[in-house]
């Protein structure tokens, strides 16, 4: 058992600040509440961009990017997206800093108009596309940027909740209400694909209550997945923002018709929580455990030798391995380029940037497999002078920690990615048998109770009513995740009003 990790039994909280270290993923900062996405922890952010980017240009969007100021009178032009903000903002003043007599520095020029530090950017987007959209030829607008976005959280943790994060968020325009409908659930399914084919990351698709759903949208649905520790985890949101954005903002256009008329707007996003999500789902006590579509590394080579000679006929060997798995050009191009250290670093995939590492630290074999072991690689191959005698090695899986014995003509890049592809499908497995065996049916209050206590997701007929959503949490602190798309199109009695309705949800604690 890792020494330097708390075990998810005894402290979950901590354990997943504990994996986070471990792995090198990030640190806080010097500024309360905002973190330092360290290379380790970005290069999976990178992989995270590169798969939903490509998706959103396959369904046709283009990228942006606005400014991360925004007039503060802006925010008032939507009455209720300013409320559900407002607490969260931070705001600019001042522009510029004088020193005084005794050396600090004291802002000296207030604005005319304090700016805020964008929370989300429907309403600066609004503000643009108000100038860029005269007549129905210009539409759909489909938009998407990659930025940062600011909201003053009061209690933060590395990636699932900090003060400043990394997002994208998608902003589209559209002549009528059924195509902002229907670009609305496009993109929840985007979501949803991406959660489960690349973070191996089961979700539920389903629509928010009046009350969770996003200030200002006429709907919002989301993707919900299950932590290890039981609680629920937002994934991602998608919004019909109707034509409440586009009156604020008069996003207007000539339409088919010769008059004028609003816009239907959407928008929708994900941030850097999904690494939170990454790590708990799929973590171990042992520490950070990736799935293979989005692991920096995919295999670890630990050398085991004594002395030069070992060294050398060990390094002979692994040079033979190498160029199995990612061919001799590339073992060439990587003796040009600079090394970390005494850790080689051989592309596996020239487009994605994962990599093959070969581990010639001067370090026991077994810290070494441990390094690699805590950074979540999905495979290790461990080769001493015997395995070299044997045209062997030892090739050690992260996921079950098994181990068996490979022959060097076994080995390939295809072979390692077929080896990488049942993993990630290992992971999703997994991951799902833990969400079924963790859902639960209630049909009383009492019972909705009790199950909460337990943790997981406990499904229940529920008539959504703010009132109602408010009393529960207060009571359970657990809160409606979703109302699923998929219904037993049966009838049962609320569990809080007792009224017979035909409407399900999925209640659960939260992140």
């Amino acid at each position: 058992m890792a020494k330097n990790i708390k075990p998810r039994s005894e402290d979950y909280a901590q354990w997943y600040l504990d994996v986070i270290k471990a792995a090198q993923l990030a640190d806080y900062a010097p500024v309360k509440g905002c973190m330092v996405i360290r290379p380790e922890g970005y290069a999976i952010w990178e992989a995270i961009q590169r798969e939903l980017d490509q998706r959103f240009k396959d369904t046709g969007h283009v990228n942006a990017y606005f400014p991360l100021l925004i007039p503060q009178s802006f925010l008032t032009k939507e009455a209720e997206h300013v409320e559900g903000f407002a607490m969260e903002c931070a705001i600019v003043t001042h522009t510029r800093l004088e020193k005084q007599p005794d050396g600090s520095l004291k802002p000296a020029s207030p604005l005319d108009e304090p700016l805020i530090i964008r929370p989300t950017s429907e309403t600066v987007i609004g503000h643009m596309y108000s100038q860029w959209i005269q007549s129905y030829r210009d539409l759909p607008v489909l938009v998407n940027q990659w930025c940062n976005v600011m909201r003053w959280e009061m209690r933060t943790r590395l990636f699932l909740r900090t003060t400043e994060f990394l997002w994208q968020e998608g902003h589209t325009a559209h002549e009528t209400e059924a195509e902002a409908q229907e670009e609305t659930l496009k993109m929840l399914d985007v979501y949803a694909d991406f959660a489960e084919n690349v973070l191996a990351l089961p979700v539920i698709k389903g629509a928010k209550t009046d009350s969770e759903k996003f200030p200002g949208a006429v709907t919002t649905y989301c993707i919900e997945a299950l932590m290890q520790d039981g609680k629920a985890l937002q994934a991602g949101t998608s919004h019909n923002l109707g034509q409440n954005f586009a009156k604020a903002f008069d996003i207007k256009f000539l339409g088919r018709d010769q008059k004028q008329q609003h816009a239907f707007t959407t928008s929708w996003g994900v941030s850097t929580r999904l690494i939170g999500a990454t790590i708990m789902a799929h973590s171990d006590d042992e520490g950070l455990v990736l799935p293979p579509h989005v692991a920096p590394t995919v295999v670890a080579i630990v050398p085991i030798f004594r002395g030069e000679q070992e060294m050398a006929k060990v390094r002979e060997y692994v040079n033979k391995i190498l160029i199995a798995l990612v061919g001799e050009e590339e073992v060439a191009a990587a003796a040009k380029r600079s090394k970390r250290g005494d850790i080689e670093t051989f592309f596996f995939d020239k487009l994605t940037h994962q990599a093959v590492v070969v581990d010639w630290r001067d370090a026991r074999p077994g810290d070494k497999q441990y390094h690699w072991e805590q950074r979540g690689v999905p495979f290790r191959f461990e080769v001493g002078p015997r395995d070299v005698d044997a045209n062997a090695m030892v090739l050690k899986k992260r996921l079950d920690r098994s181990k068996e014995i490979i022959n060097l003509p076994q080995v390939s890049g295809g072979w390692m990615r077929q080896k990488l592809e049942a993993v990630q499908h290992e992971m999703y497995n997994k991951a799902l048998a833990y969400r079924e065996a963790n859902t639960r049916s209630a049909t009383t209050y009492d019972e909705l109770k009790s199950l909460v206590k337990d943790g997981g997701f406990v499904r229940c007929f529920f008539k959504p009513d703010r009132v109602a959503e408010a009393k529960i949490k207060e009571e359970t602190k657990a809160t409606v995740r979703c109302i699923p798309f998929t219904q037993s199109d049966k009838a049962g009695k609320c569990v809080f009003s007792g009224e017979e309705i035909t409407t399900e949800v999925l209640f659960a604690q939260a992140y």
